[in-house]
């Protein structure tokens, strides 16, 4: 099969690994990749939602199969423009319809599909410029702390946590009345904070059957000790050791299968991943959001783990015989540090050569990567006559499988150890509160 991976992050790179490996797949192009991805494939520099000239490359390329790596594109219908072009609408498209995807791409959809299909997640209101003065009173009177979510995509920004109530009124005005985050602050869902433990749980559904791929951590801020701003992710681990099989059967009798009841209920078409962010309050699941993606760095660590053969699962989704398969897991932990600019997730430059060390040794390299041990993944990354430079905030993500979860982060940070950028920044401890 010919194959077109949409995107250019260390989500994409990892998945284009990963496809690599099929004995299904013939050629992989990837739009608009990275340096990493380069090798594996070819680079096609295009935008993820320029969708006439994908539909150009895939009949140029014979494309049997489409992989959507990144949100905006699955929000903005490009599964509805596959199925509804004469050209393009026998070719696989891994990935949810528009209205499905509104899973990701509305916040207030999202919550009401949660409430019609009684699955667990945080009371809210939701609240636009028609209902600015109702939201306002509702805030003044809401529990501390508050969190306001812009219903829309806001590029990992839209989700504010306010400790007062004069914060959480002047946040409000900023984004209904001043369009702090634009078009997807227009509507604000107003919401209980809930504390507990974060994790990241994936499916790849068909729309009737599901398989569940392993879960993961991800770490946000960019400092130690879970200290600095919030970034995309400096880290992710898998799998994650309060994640134990009680808590795993709640999270599938009460969240995954009334999400997948509730899509065919309302007819909304997938068959691609759901992300779930879930969050554990007193051993119970609830759910912080959905994505209609994979997640990234979790991608990193997830496929590291995965032994499947992922164009066979993706053809198998696209037939809705999803219940043939079961999925293979490896029992080792995964790792991903990510190895990011000076100054990120604030101002940051670009155009850094890297200096990969011993890894540009063939046989270092074939050494380290015997079994999936370590992989580096390109996330910012792009080729400059012959050398490759840093092209983003998250540069690389050094991924290591290990027996135990403190093995598989000494060897990502052994291997980060060997590569140089000017002004280069990771964090030490990613796993740190598993880690004794």
């Amino acid at each position: 099969m010919n194959i077109l991976l949409l995107g250019s992050g260390g989500r994409e790179h990892a998945f284009a690994w990963k496809l690599k490996q099929s004995k299904l797949c013939t050629n992989l192009y990837i739009s608009p990749g990275n340096a990493g991805t380069s090798q594996l494939g070819e680079n096609t520099d295009i935008s993820v939602n320029d969708f006439g000239s994908i539909k150009k490359v895939c009949l140029r390329k014979k494309i049997d199969l489409v992989f959507v790596g990144p949100e905006e594109p699955l929000v903005k219908g490009i599964y509805d423009y596959f199925k509804n072009d004469k050209q393009l609408k026998k070719t696989i498209l891994i990935g949810p319809s528009r209205e499905a995807a509104q899973l990701e791409g509305s916040k207030s959809f999202a919550k009401a599909f949660m409430q019609r299909h009684n699955i667990p997640t945080a009371a809210y209101q939701s609240f636009d410029v028609n209902s600015y003065i109702e939201g306002v009173e509702y805030i003044k009177n809401h529990s501390l702390p508050i969190v306001l979510k812009a219903d829309g995509l806001a590029a990992g920004k839209g989700v504010l946590i306010c400790l007062n109530h004069i914060e959480a009124i002047g946040e409000f005005e900023l984004m209904i009345q001043n369009a702090k985050f634009g078009d997807a602050g227009k509507k604000v869902v107003v919401e209980e904070f809930l504390s507990g433990l974060e994790v990241s749980v994936f499916v790849l559904t068909d729309g009737e059957n599901y398989l569940l791929f392993p879960e993961a951590k991800d770490y946000k801020r960019v400092g130690d000790s879970d200290t600095g701003l919030n970034t995309g992710g400096m880290g992710a681990i898998s799998p994650v050791p309060f994640a134990g099989e009680a808590f795993m059967q709640k999270v599938i009798t009460r969240i995954i299968e009334p999400t997948i009841a509730g899509l065919q209920k309302e007819n909304l078409v997938y068959k691609g991943f759901i992300f779930f962010g879930l969050i554990k309050v007193d051993d119970e699941p609830s759910v912080i959001e959905y994505n209609c993606r994979m997640g990234d760095p979790e991608s990193e660590v997830v496929l590291l783990r995965l032994r499947n053969d992922l164009v066979k699962l993706f053809v198998a989704a696209s037939e809705e015989k999803l219940n043939e398969e079961k999925i293979i897991i490896d029992p080792r932990y995964a790792a991903t540090i990510m190895a990011v600019s000076g100054g990120y997730p604030g101002e940051y430059e670009k155009g850094k050569i890297i200096d990969f060390g011993y890894l540009e040794n063939p046989d270092s390299k074939k050494h380290i990567e015997a079994d999936g041990g370590v992989v580096v993944f390109h996330a910012g990354t792009k080729k400059v006559g012959g050398e490759i430079v840093s092209n983003g905030g998250r540069v690389l993500a050094v991924s290591a499988l290990g027996d135990t979860l403190a093995e598989a982060v000494e060897l990502s940070k052994e291997i980060l150890g060997q590569i140089y950028f000017d002004d280069m920044h990771y964090r030490t401890d990613i796993g740190y509160e598993f880690i004794r």
